[in-house]
């Protein structure tokens, strides 16, 4: 099994833990052969929860400009159209994936392209599905601008229990679709905004993997610069 790097300063603290819980335990209690087991299970539980938190599978990612990736597994629990009054400032359609502590926590970007916007905000700590979380909460905003022109807003928000947003991007990277761009510790949910007229893939309810499962298809998007008109030969134009 591979530990993602944030892993291995919250592993070696477990395991320091782990070596001082069961030398007191044998220190002071060393008849106590009913509590020595039930810590030595206690233990081998916590490291192998600490252990599989963090751990970084490898998976095989499929590029396509048209359409978006999830950014993290875990659960959809929202979709619907908003009002994202951050960046945007427009009618979104909104889609939540709720991670649990049993979730590989790796962020990975939706979509290939430029970061024309990043910010950090401190918040609150409300449960990931509050209502509010989205916006009340310790969270990060980014918007990734593909090369059609097409900007998707996606949000890591902290929950309950994550105290610890990390992200690896700023504004002016060139990012590729299904590359990692952050990592939540211990639970939480990612938010992204898409067009109006987006073609969405996921229903509520459904269990999504990171870089993995494909959230929605993006509709075309016209030329830059406009469509260009041709006259027909024969034809007169005024």
């Amino acid at each position: 099994m591979t530990i993602h790097k944030e892993g291995y300063s919250s592993l070696a603290v477990t395991i320091l833990f782990i070596m001082v819980l069961n030398a007191v335990i044998h220190f002071y209690l060393p008849l106590a052969h009913g509590l020595q087991w039930f810590i030595y299970i206690l233990s081998f539980l916590l490291f192998v929860i600490i252990l599989q938190f963090f751990r970084s599978p490898s998976i095989s990612i499929t590029q396509d400009e048209t359409q978006v990736l999830c950014p993290a597994d875990g659960k959809v629990v929202v979709i619907e159209e908003t009002d994202e009054t951050e960046y945007l400032k427009d009618r979104r359609i909104q889609i939540s994936v709720f991670m649990s502590p049993i979730n590989v926590h790796i962020n990975r970007n939706p979509i290939s392209g430029v970061i024309k916007y990043f910010k950090y905000h401190p918040g609150k700590y409300l449960v990931a599905w509050h209502p509010k979380s989205s916006t009340e909460n310790e969270r990060t905003t980014v918007v990734t601008e593909n090369s059609a022109g097409t900007p998707i807003l996606f949000r890591q928000i902290a929950g309950a229990l994550a105290r610890r947003i990390v992200w690896y991007v700023k504004e002016g990277d060139k990012v590729q679709q299904g590359d990692q761009f952050g990592f939540i510790k211990f639970g939480s949910r990612v938010d992204v905004f898409l067009p109006l007229g987006t073609d969405v893939k996921v229903a509520i309810g459904e269990v999504v993997k990171g870089g993995k499962t494909v959230l929605a298809e993006l509709a075309p998007q016209p030329p830059k610069g406009g469509v260009k008109v041709e006259a027909v030969e024969g034809s007169t134009m005024a």
